[in-house]
């Protein structure tokens, strides 16, 4: 008689839900580590900035004010005023650069003349430590210059807020708000997976989160 081998056993597919699970745990894990990153920055400036008031926790700013007298002829525009102002300043490429055009203003001058408020350049250097702010209002032969210096609190503090910040920081702010969001869905896909009898409870928890957030939104429009 001739054996036969029996052919070995075929592995059954796993199912569906044990691989989105599977792939739940690594992206939730991933968002985490990216989150990591700056979620200590912003924590630990978040709770700073929420406890600023009742701990009287010092912000130190030092600030000073001065005026250039604009060269001849004067800047013709913003662009040209910032040039200007970063050569005689020192100080690198702007930051922000914003132009308020003239509008006409709700009283009259005397003798019936329209009020009309000029033109308002503003022209901002540096960064969350250091920032340098021009502000100059068009027809005026000089620019108002204002120098802040942050300590540690208020860098940080400047850092929650993008405050003279680049593009880049905000967009890399917008990866880290979108990772916490993601982080949330993810934790419900976990909770309705590995805990089927109380997925209600998730649900319920992730509606209150949901309607509070809406209420806070409408509540500032």
């Amino acid at each position: 008689m001739h054996s036969t081998i029996a052919p070995p056993a075929a592995r059954p597919l796993p199912n569906r839900s044990v691989l989105l699970l599977a792939w739940l745990r690594k992206t939730h894990g991933w968002l985490g580590l990216w989150g990591a990153t700056l979620g200590l920055l912003f924590g630990i400036a978040g709770i700073w900035l929420n406890h600023r008031a009742v701990l009287k926790l010092p912000m130190e700013q030092s600030r000073s004010r001065s005026e250039l007298a604009l060269p001849a002829p004067v800047p013709a525009n913003a662009t040209a005023l910032a040039a200007w102002l970063g050569e005689r300043l020192q100080q690198d490429r702007p930051g922000a650069i914003k132009v308020e055009p003239a509008q006409r203003l709700p009283w009259s001058l005397p003798g019936g003349a329209p009020a009309v408020q000029p033109e308002h350049w503003t022209v901002t250097f540096g960064g969350p430590a250091h920032r340098v702010q021009a502000d100059y209002w068009l027809g005026n032969p000089q620019v108002a210059v204002t120098r802040i210096d942050s300590g540690l609190a208020a860098t940080l503090a400047n850092l929650h807020k993008g405050v003279g910040m680049p593009v880049g920081w905000i967009l890399l702010v917008d990866t880290l708000a979108g990772s916490l969001i993601a982080l949330c869905l993810s934790g419900v896909g976990l909770w309705w997976l590995m805990r089927r009898r109380r997925a209600r409870i998730g649900l319920a928890i992730l509606a209150a989160s949901a309607g509070l957030t809406a209420a806070l939104v409408a509540s500032r429009l």
